[in-house]
């Protein structure tokens, strides 16, 4: 009895000692203004980069692996100064460190412009240019910021890839577009202030929501009790996009009762932006409210609502931009007095959220999200089905088209189009209406009309996400989820513009029959018009992760699987693709897509870090690539299949408490991809296949089995060289390039073969540059902060090595070969390279300038914010394109050798120097 009562009293001395002896950080953090707690504010241990988040109470704890002697702890959170505090560990002792305080970061207004970039820069149907400054908008990596920040606006590509290799979401639920893959930016532009929540990881690097994509995972925390209480009002002024901006927030914080509450209002509007007639008009709503019911569930419901309208701004050629300037847009003309743009883009989808959080235990926790998006997306233009091309900047109405006249160059009507354009060169839309009312008084259909490319989407998401700390050193995330999608699409006249009669629902360049079961019908306003056809997909996926974190080495695997279902529906035969090959529901495509990812990171030291990934994912093609013509018929991309993406990056990364660097080598590679582009062909061969052996085709080309090839370096350091002077450096050099000589056909309702396809066999890319935006960028600033809260910055930015997007089929057989299928018998190889030459744009350099202040007044704060984008007013061309109206070397050769090229490419320009202005009053 003794014996057992002497080993339950050890064993109790034992158990205490060994609790004595632990050692622990603890503490807490609150806001300095308001002394409320913070919560999800994030701990980092600088040594070890251990992590924690403090909970609804602002409280924080470290009770294992705690390294001992002098450690800085690194408190940060967006929307605040993050700071940094000394501490001393010692063994079996714990630090508590209470009422930690975080100040409002005084620039905060920055992210704002980061934001407004990414809204304003994204127009993808118009720019051909895509970047995910947005995505990158709240990483605290120098090189990220600087290419939100600053590469952004030269339409930088991060590793040269599209925002379709990234994923963004909203409370866990993904919001990429199923058609492209890329996300729709502004279905939440204007909402700034409830974005500014952001789990962002680059690259594979592991995100505890979703597998990603090869540049990483933006999640969007949009749950009411996440944001700081209190409100906010803003206005701000720009020459960008849109001329003015008001913004009002508030949250309510945790309330009585464990409800909490944030809403948001929003307007952006102007005549124009920095283009010609560039309207720009959106509204912004959001309410999220949540419950929480008791210590371990709590329920929210999020609404956002952001209906906008953009005029948008046209490519032109060299000799259009010669002649009327780089802000010259050739979609608009003055109607009774009031500029008129004839390209408008609306976008009117609203998103709701019920989210579910439950901690099962203080080790797990379940989020179960269900997503539901509605409404519609459309592009307006003019239709001339009986009447001439009513563009002002038509090939016709140039100069150049009289000075290549085949009996020689007719100078007179060459000065007459030059002064004609220089003085007006808008749409004429009085001559439109008034060719209508000569036609309603013969009794014919409108020659014009205003009609718009509509998808009408619907969408629903379901996805559960788990998370489990198996023990102090790995943590299991995993989650399935399904999506259900339909897309409506079909044409749908807007404005007759003038006429009585309508117009003809047929093609006009081919006289088939668009809807064959309502032959030759007149349609007016309102009625749908060329095609009318539904999209359906039905995607399954789940992933399973496993993080694992030790004194030395932190690494981590990860795995996921897709099961992807497409299927169209025509609801209109089309007479060229009579019965099953364009009406009712075509085939039922399924794909599967698998990914596995796995990388470490060595810390050689607090200060020296090796970091390494790699991933291999296999995935659908989108919607947009699966179809030759999904407006038409059912045909499916020839030799369809998953693409496949591998990707690899390795880093040192260096920090100390004056210095943070971080150099990062990349490789990836794209294969198997497809690409569906839509253009008028000039000088096609094989002309005995092509209505009435015509030579030219309005054509669908399909580049099919594309593979590409993404490798570089990238660098970022910043140094506080004193305690108000940051000095910081960016870079990025790559080279991207098609890396195979992929198939390529064309399909159009033209063509006499079966199924309305031409073989072009190969297209000889390999090695071409890939276009999209400078291949090399660099940047150098500083800022200065003051203590009397009031800061300044200043950086000079590099780019070069930014490419023409080429015409690929100018590098196929169609180069070379005649219209009767032989070769030209005039073909000069030396001159033919030198045609087939991608072109190179200059290099440039733009100087930009951001400054704030802020003044605490009362209980209120006041922010102003200012930016002055390419100071020194650089031309510059920031993307274009090759037409494709000469693809044979002939017709090339000839156009090249006039004075001035018809056809020559089409060039998109950067604004010149531009402004934004922020002032913000927060209380």
């Amino acid at each position: 009895m003794k014996k057992s009562l002497i080993i339950l009293l050890f064993g109790i001395f034992s158990s205490f000692t060994m609790t004595a002896q632990s050692t622990i950080i603890k503490g807490s953090v609150k806001d300095a203004a308001s002394s409320e707690p913070i919560p999800d504010v994030t701990i980092t241990i600088e040594e070890t980069q251990q992590t924690t988040s403090t909970d609804g109470f602002g409280e924080f704890i470290f009770s294992s692996n705690v390294p001992l002697g002098e450690q800085v702890l690194k408190i940060s959170k967006p929307g605040y100064v993050t700071k940094r505090y000394p501490i001393v560990v010692n063994e079996g002792q714990t630090v508590n460190i209470t009422d930690m305080t975080l100040d409002i970061d005084v620039s905060d207004d920055l992210d704002l412009f980061t934001i407004t970039l990414s809204d304003d820069e994204l127009n993808d149907d118009t720019s051909g240019a895509d970047n995910i400054s947005g995505l990158l908008s709240s990483s605290l990596d120098v090189f990220q910021r600087t290419a939100a920040f600053e590469f952004s606006s030269s339409f930088f590509r991060v590793r040269g890839l599209d925002s379709e290799n990234g994923s963004v979401l909203i409370n866990g639920i993904e919001m990429n577009k199923l058609f492209n893959g890329r996300p729709q930016w502004s279905n939440w532009g204007g909402l700034n202030d409830m974005m500014r929540n952001q789990v962002l990881t680059t690259g594979l690097t592991p995100s505890d929501y979703n597998f990603g994509g090869v540049l990483g995972t933006s999640n969007i925390v949009a749950r009411a009790s996440s944001y700081r209480k209190g409100g906010r009002f803003t206005y701000s002024s720009s020459n960008r996009s849109y001329t003015n901006r008001v913004m009002a927030s508030y949250a309510s914080g945790m309330v009585e009762g464990g409800w909490s509450y944030a809403f948001m209002l929003g307007r952006r509007w102007g005549d124009e932006g920095y283009q010609d007639a560039t309207l720009y008009d959106s509204n912004s709503f959001f309410a999220a409210i949540e419950k929480k019911i008791n210590d371990k569930h709590s329920i929210n419901f999020t609404s956002i609502y952001t209906p906008n309208r953009r005029g948008k701004s046209s490519p032109n050629t060299q000799e259009v931009y010669d002649l009327k300037g780089i802000k010259y847009n050739e979609y608009w003309g003055e109607l009774d007095g009031e500029q008129r743009n004839s390209r408008i883009k609306e976008v009117e989808e609203p998103i709701f959220m019920l989210n579910h959080y439950w901690d099962i235990s203080n080790k797990t926790s379940l989020n179960t999200n269900i997503g539901y998006q509605f409404g519609k997306l459309s592009n307006s233009r003019l239709d001339n089905s009986g009447g001439a091309n009513p563009s002002p900047a038509y090939y016709q109405n140039l100069p150049s088209y009289y000075l290549a006249d085949t009996d020689g160059p007719d100078y007179a009507g060459a000065y007459q189009a030059e002064q004609n354009f220089l003085n007006d060169g808008q749409v004429n839309w009085e001559r439109l209406l008034d060719a209508n009312t000569t036609n309603n008084i013969n009794d014919l259909s409108s020659a014009y009309a205003l009609y718009e490319d509509r998808s009408d989407d619907t969408q629903l998401t379901v996805n559960s996400i788990i998370t489990t700390e198996i023990n102090e050193n790995i943590i299991v995330n995993g989650a399935v989820n399904y999506k259900n999608f339909k897309s409506e699409n079909f044409g749908e006249i807007i404005d007759l513009l003038g006429s009585t009669v309508g117009v003809l629902n047929i093609d006009a360049f081919d006289n088939y029959q668009f809807d064959t079961q309502n032959p030759n019908r007149l349609v007016g306003e309102g009625d749908k018009y060329r095609y009318n056809y539904n999209l359906y997909a039905d995607i399954i996926s789940a992933y399973a992760q496993g993080q694992f974190k030790y004194n030395k080495v932190d690494f981590y695997v990860s795995a996921s699987v897709t099961n992807t279902t497409y299927q169209r529906e025509g609801l209109w035969e089309h007479s060229r693709f009579l019965g099953d090959g364009s009406f009712g529901k075509g085939e039922e495509l399924t794909f599967t897509g698998l990914g596995a990812k796995a990388g470490f990171t060595y810390k050689i030291s607090g200060k020296h870090l090796i970091d390494l990934n790699a991933g291999y994912i296999t995935r659908a093609p989108s919607l947009r690539n699966t179809y030759s013509n999904s407006r038409e018929n059912h045909n499916i991309v020839q030799n369809i299949d998953e693409e496949k993406v591998s990707s690899a990056d390795i880093s040192y990364i260096f920090r100390s408490p004056i210095v943070k660097a971080k150099i990062t080598g990349f490789y990836s590679k794209i294969e198997d991809a497809n690409e569906v582009g839509f253009f008028f062909a000039d000088g096609l061969s094989g002309g005995a296949d092509i209505e009435n052996n015509d030579t030219s085709a309005f054509v669908q080309e399909i580049l099919q089995g594309v593979d590409k090839k993404h490798l570089g370096v990238e660098l970022g350091i910043e140094a506080q060289v004193t305690p108000t002077i940051k000095l910081k450096g960016a870079a990025s050099v790559g080279q991207y390039t098609y890396d195979n000589n992929p198939d390529l056909y064309l399909t159009s309702s033209s063509f006499n073969t079966p199924d309305g396809a031409i073989e072009y066999g190969q297209a000889n890319l390999k090695d071409y540059k890939l276009a999209g935006g400078p291949q090399r960028a660099a940047s150098i600033g500083f800022e200065y902060r003051d203590p009397d809260f009031w800061w300044f910055g200043a950086t000079a930015n590099f780019f070069s090595n930014a490419y023409l997007d080429i015409n690929t089929l100018t590098r196929t057989r169609n180069f070379y070969l005649d219209s009767d299928g032989l070769p030209f018998n005039d073909y000069d190889e030396e001159i033919a390279t030198e045609l087939l030459k991608q072109e190179k744009f200059e290099d440039y350099m733009v100087v930009n300038l951001v400054g704030g202040k802020s003044w605490k007044i009362g209980d209120y704060y006041i922010g102003l914010f200012a930016s002055v984008g390419n100071l020194l007013d650089k031309v510059y061309k920031t993307g274009g394109f090759e037409q494709g109206r000469n693809a044979n070397y002939r017709e090339l050769r000839d156009d090249n050798a006039n004075p001035t090229r018809v056809f020559g490419p089409k060039y998109w320009y950067g604004r010149g120097t531009n402004y934004f202005v922020n002032l913000n009053v927060r209380f």
